[in-house]
């Protein structure tokens, strides 16, 4: 017995449509990064490609060569940037890398004259997260490039990225909004994509030419604090595999960290930390962190999560026995919960997820 990850294709699909709405004329791309965020990356380029989506965004050249295959006639962009000795790569698979420094742009444009590709590509530009993108300074260095036909190739999208989108009433949103409008200045004529998941929701302000989701595709919740607006698209569920009495004061699992405190039941499951079920969601006395649901009951997981295992008190079902299901994802236990539980956030969950238990597709 082994768990068993459903992904439900239709459910992403709704969502993506959700989200083109929402976007009032903006297009829709979608983020299949990190394995489409753990659902499986060729499975979601193919449903989205065959419902209209045009634009995919990955993080590697690895991640978009997979995309390529998945879509061969797709935009597919690299957000990750240019990597020394990575060009010849994004010319043979047709990829588009975003440029986040001048130091890319001349390798590209070095790379662009000597092959004489067409050789597309985005120019990410920083308005306030600091990590990657051209800064400030650098902004009109690259318009100035672009206005003397300098590069040798057409730059198809300014982008930059919102650091606190999911916090609507952030200040740092109006700033960033307000610091992109002024970067886009200086590139007339090129199309803008600012907006993430959560960007979406912000305002037309936020959403330019392009919307960018990725987390709210796969379920997560966009607006934190509110209702989420996107279907699940990923259950996980595993059957037991024992259940056994335990005395009041037995211990459970390495080192005993949690000890019954009521003769109690335990329900073991064939899923670990291996599996991509993050430690952190292990329970000591007294805690109550990890979930399952049980014939609809919400049990706490104890003791500490191993490589292979966990267990749960099933003391309240009176029906959990050898081979009944325990969901760990789905239904009430959505992944944003199930990140909460274990400290973490959704999108570490759902990236986390290992490759031993089967896989299963439904929905389109």
């Amino acid at each position: 017995m082994a768990a068993e990850l459903t992904v439900d294709r239709g459910a992403l699909v709704v969502n993506w449509r959700r989200l083109a709405a929402v976007a009032r004329g903006a297009e829709c791309s979608a983020v299949v990064k990190a394995d489409a965020y753990g659902t499986g990356l060729e499975g979601a380029v193919s449903a989205l490609r065959r419902v209209g989506c045009r634009t995919f965004f990955t993080a590697h050249v690895s991640e978009g060569i997979r995309a390529r295959e998945a879509a061969p006639d797709a935009v597919i962009y690299v957000l990750n940037g240019l990597a020394p000795g990575t060009a010849g790569d994004y010319g043979a698979w047709r990829l588009r890398p975003v440029l986040g420094s001048m130091e890319e742009i001349a390798d590209w444009s070095d790379y662009v004259h000597a092959t004489e590709l067409p050789g597309e590509a985005a120019v990410h530009v920083d308005t306030g997260m600091n990590r990657l993108g051209l800064p400030p300074s650098a902004w009109g260095e690259a318009a100035g490039r672009r206005r003397d036909n300098w590069l040798g190739f057409e730059i198809t999208l300014l982008m930059s990225h919102l650091v606190a989108a999911e916090e609507p009433e952030n200040p740092i949103n109006a700033r960033q909004i307000a610091t992109f409008d002024e970067a886009r200045a200086l590139f007339p004529g090129v199309a803008g994509s600012l907006a993430n998941s959560a960007g979406v929701f912000l305002g037309r302000e936020a959403r330019h030419d392009m919307v960018r989701p990725g987390y709210a595709l796969y379920g997560g919740n966009p607006l934190p604090g509110d209702e989420n607006p996107m279907d699940p698209v990923v259950t996980l569920s595993v059957p037991i595999l024992q259940v056994r009495d335990v005395a009041a004061g037995d211990g459970v699992g390495y080192n005993a960290t949690w000890t019954a405190a009521r003769a109690s039941r335990i329900g073991t499951v064939p899923l670990g930390y291996a599996d991509g079920f993050l430690r952190a969601g292990s329970a000591a006395t007294g805690e109550r962190k990890a979930e399952a649901l049980v014939d609809g009951v919400v049990c706490p997981i104890v003791g500490r999560i191993s490589m292979d295992l966990l267990a749960l008190d099933v003391t309240d079902v009176p029906a959990a026995a050898r081979g009944t299901d325990a969901v760990i994802i789905g239904g009430a236990l959505d992944v944003d919960r199930v990140g909460r539980n274990a400290g973490t956030i959704g999108y570490e969950i759902l990236t986390s997820l290992g490759r031993r238990h089967p896989r299963r597709e439904i929905g389109f």
